[in-house]
């Protein structure tokens, strides 16, 4: 069991965000990553499509011997992770990646925190929702920024458009007076750097990947699942081969990594 890869999936390359974090403080664990590129973005999916989405890459990780199951993507955490766990938790270990960030959220004592993610995480409630039973005295503001997902998908990072675009979004008088800014999307900490600059370091701006990472660790040392291999083999899967996503991978991972598409939805 132990020697079982962690399963991850997101619909596309955000999810490497929170791989990246993991083998930072689990460099002994296997990784089996599936981007699900072919449906991309999840944020404008129905929720019963990313339902139907993420029940079948769950089945694809666990017969690939994955003994956790990370969905590390907002879109589907906020829309399919509880029917996941009803039908798979108790074959595997199943994790999120909203519930971790609401539960470092309560012991923060913000007076405001802004929430941007894609439409489907927005239009879902999920984090205001959440959010409000953990720390009700937290005031919640939430704002869609779907054109953010294509934008790093298309690789438009760290230039003129992709400053714009985050210079209009994050201009919103909603967001305004926030003491934190919630990353709900995995695909968001690509651009932490040009999001920071925005509110000139004077906001926290907060992302999954490495709280997480932490509860991960903690919760494999709670179940005796940890690994300490020294001959580490990780699995990355699409379901439609990007050029893009193999160099954000690479950039990530510093090295050639075993990438394979997998058609999974015949």
């Amino acid at each position: 069991m132990k020697e079982q890869p962690i399963g991850i999936f997101d619909s596309g390359v955000g999810g490497l965000t929170v791989a990246h974090a993991i083998k930072q403080i689990l460099p002994g664990e296997n990784l089996v990553y599936f981007g699900d590129t072919a449906h991309l973005p999840y944020g404008d999916k129905s929720a019963d499509s990313i339902r139907s989405y993420s029940r079948r890459i769950t089945e694809f990780l666990l017969e690939n011997n994955s003994k956790v199951v990370l969905v590390a993507c907002n879109s589907a955490s906020s829309s399919a992770f509880d029917s996941l766990q009803k039908e798979f938790g108790g074959r595997t270990i199943m994790i999120d990646v909203i519930d971790p960030v609401v539960e470092y959220l309560r012991t923060r004592n913000f007076s405001k925190i802004g929430v941007i993610g894609t439409k489907r995480t927005i239009s879902s409630g999920t984090y205001e929702k959440k959010v409000k039973e953990s720390s009700p005295a937290t005031g919640v503001v939430s704002l869609a920024t779907p054109l953010l997902v294509p934008m790093i998908e298309e690789g438009f990072i760290y230039d003129d458009i992709s400053n714009a675009i985050i210079r209009t979004y994050l201009s919103d008088s909603s967001l305004s007076g926030i003491e934190a800014l919630v990353l709900g999307c995995t695909h968001y900490p690509i651009i932490k750097n040009q999001i920071n600059k925005f509110f000139n370091f004077n906001v926290e701006v907060i992302d999954s990947a490495r709280i997480v990472s932490s509860l991960l660790r903690d919760t494999l040392e709670k179940n005796n699942l940890l690994n300490n291999s020294l001959k580490v083999r990780d699995q990355f899967f699409v379901s439609d081969y990007t050029t893009y996503f193999e160099k954000i991978a690479r950039m990530f991972f510093e090295a050639e990594i075993n990438l394979k598409k997998a058609d999974i939805w015949g």
